[in-house]
């Protein structure tokens, strides 16, 4: 039956294959880069951002002034983000175009300038009157906006006074957005020479080593893991340079700003308090047994003891025929799913690909990794990833499409009302993936081979969440702990990686199969826009579990409620969000040891393979 549906996908490919392009299109945007609207909408830009800056406010502004304030700040931030999304797509899909480096750099400085804006009103909100600022928050003009007006104030508390935050603003221009530039620059520029089992010499973009090491032949994943390493190994001291000098402007601001931990700002830009945090964490400890039965499971089913890093995300159940999927059944893959579960999420996909909003092609200068960007001026959205044919490939795409739905739920409301936290965030991109992965077990097409195949990929899931990126957080966590008294050596940052896998990982690892240049292939540490990009993962994959249980037990009477989840990610806390629509409180442990615990009859059904 499986074989049937499957040929009968790319029957349906073949026939539409138009209707799932895998190159997006921009022009929706801008006609082309360097057009006359390109090169008119950026003089345009600067010069709203040289009249704010001139104009200025008074020292005591009554209500009235600021909400005009935030106003003008706010059709700013539309459109330096709609520039700014747009090169970021572009370096994206060629990392090499120098045109696009040098407007990215210029962009940063606008973005600088634009920033020192946004400070001078945060501290301005800090010092009126508290009838004033209610005054404020019930301006007409503002609604919708009071939550993002209150986290202004309480941001402008801890801001170094307004000169030392302009100068701040100047130098990360060329300091803390330059080491990040660096790194897009370098990372999609390399590429390396890899001998395959047959024989052959190929040779291969970085974007594409990831997708080697999740194949099933494990000779292929040793040479991708191997080979690949070389480049990182080639560039370690400029990359140590570049981890260094994130974190330790980082550290210095937070020491001038008065923020008392670095896990303080990244906390608050996750909209999440420390004790949450703290009770996520402690459960996922306490419960590790579950995942490493799972990573023990799955190096038994490869005939070895341990796994080595490159095992991690290969399947170790063989896909059955017909599996090895093109882009084409990839995609009608994920449509099929989308609607039978969720009809409007599953349109909405059929409008991304008509509009080509998706950007999927396997090629050389294209920058590794996956995400989803927008633009909140158009109110369109768009998503990168390079497909190699994969299942987790297919994964990944439905897990930024779920992104992307996400936004256009949000996109009837006012920008300052949309702007979530990455943990609300990635809750709604493990929704999209468990939507996928559970209509593919519930299809009654599928055969036993099949779903055992599924389940693997499950618990691959499982263990990423529940261990490789939590492991991520303990690597950062120790290394700016260490930071803060001087640079690391670049030997210590392996040795820091190295002691974080084997914290997390233990005996599932075999002895010497750690990747002590993890910290340098992962590009999550080098992004400089928000710190410790890792434990928001977690909170996205647990409490989706969470949110996906009641989907399971209420059908689709629960979408409803799930959408006015997501519309309030931008106007609360998380903890506030999830009382309002779970009952719940994230605070308590055993709220996440339950969300853990949930992978416990997959694990059951998949030791038992």
């Amino acid at each position: 039956m499986w074989i049937a549906c499957r040929l009968a996908l790319r029957y349906a490919a073949f026939c539409m294959s138009s209707s799932y392009p895998d190159r997006w299109c921009l022009r929706s945007w801008f006609s082309d880069f360097g057009g006359a609207d390109y090169l008119a909408f950026k003089e345009a830009l600067m010069a709203s951002v040289q009249a704010l800056g001139q104009q200025g406010l008074p020292q005591e502004p009554c209500a009235e002034d600021l909400a005009q304030r935030i106003l003008a700040l706010e059709s700013l931030g539309d459109r330096l983000g709609h520039l700014s999304a747009y090169l970021g797509c572009l370096s994206a899909e060629d990392a090499n175009h120098e045109g696009v480096k040098a407007d990215r750099a210029w962009c940063s400085i606008l973005e600088a300038e634009t920033s020192k804006l946004f400070a001078e009103l945060r501290s301005l909100l800090t010092r009126i009157e508290e009838s004033s600022f209610q005054q404020l928050l019930g301006n007409p003009a503002m609604r919708e906006a009071g939550h993002a007006i209150q986290r202004m104030r309480q941001e402008g508390r801890q801001q170094m006074s307004a000169a030392l935050e302009a100068l701040a603003a100047d130098l990360n221009v060329n300091g803390l957005h330059a080491w990040g530039r660096l790194y897009d620059t370098l990372t999609g520029q390399m590429g390396f020479a890899m001998t395959f089992p047959d024989g052959h010499v190929e040779q291969v973009p970085m974007s594409r080593r990831r997708a080697l090491m999740a194949v099933p032949d494990r000779r292929v994943r040793a040479a991708a893991f191997h080979e690949g390493q070389k480049p990182w190994l080639e560039h370690e001291v400029t990359l140590a340079a570049a981890l260094n000098g994130i974190a330790g402007t980082r550290l210095s601001l937070y020491g001038r700003r008065g923020v008392g931990h670095f896990l303080d700002t990244p906390l608050f830009d996750a909209a999440m308090s420390r004790e949450a945090l703290e009770a996520m964490l402690s459960a996922i400890h306490e419960n590790l047994d579950r995942p490493r039965r799972a990573l023990k499971k799955a190096a038994a089913l490869q005939g070895t003891s341990a796994l080595c890093f490159y095992d991690l995300e290969a399947p170790q159940v063989a896909a059955p025929q017909g599996m090895n999927l093109s882009w084409e059944e990839a995609c009608a893959t994920v449509e099929s799913a989308f609607r039978t579960a969720y009809p409007a999420l599953g349109e909405y996909f059929c409008e991304m690909m008509k509009r080509r909003w998706i950007e999927a092609q396997p090629r050389a200068g294209k920058r590794p990794g996956a995400f989803c960007t927008g633009s909140l001026l158009r109110r369109e959205q768009r998503v990168y990833m390079t497909y190699h044919g994969t299942v987790h490939d297919m994964v990944t795409l439905a897990h930024e499409v779920g992104h992307a739905w996400h936004s256009r739920v949000l996109s009837s409301m006012r920008s300052l009302a949309v702007g979530y936290p990455m943990t609300l965030a990635e809750t709604a991109s493990n929704f999209g993936e468990m939507i996928l992965l559970s209509g593919l077990m519930q299809d009654p097409g599928v055969d036993a081979a099949t779903r055992a195949y599924l389940l693997d990929q499950e618990m691959l899931r499982a263990h990423a969440n529940l261990v490789n990126i939590p492991m991520r957080f303990e690597f950062e966590k120790a290394f700016y702990t260490e930071r803060a008294s001087g640079e690391v050596s670049l030997s210590r940052l392996k040795e820091l990686m190295k002691e974080a896998q084997r914290k997390l990982y233990g005996d599932t690892l075999e002895p010497g199969g750690e990747d002590p240049m993890f910290w340098a292939s992962k590009m999550h540490f080098f992004i400089t826009d928000l710190s410790f990009y890792n434990f928001p993962y977690v909170f996205g994959y647990l409490l989706s579990q969470s949110l996906f249980a009641q989907f399971k037990e209420e059908g689709q009477a629960f979408l409803p409620r799930y959408e006015a989840f997501l519309r309030q990610t931008g106007s609360a806390s998380c903890e506030e969000v999830v009382r309002q629509t779970l009952g719940q409180d994230l605070k308590d442990p055993a709220f996440w040891t339950r969300a853990v615990q949930a992978m416990t009859p997959s694990l059951i059904a998949y030791e038992a393979l």
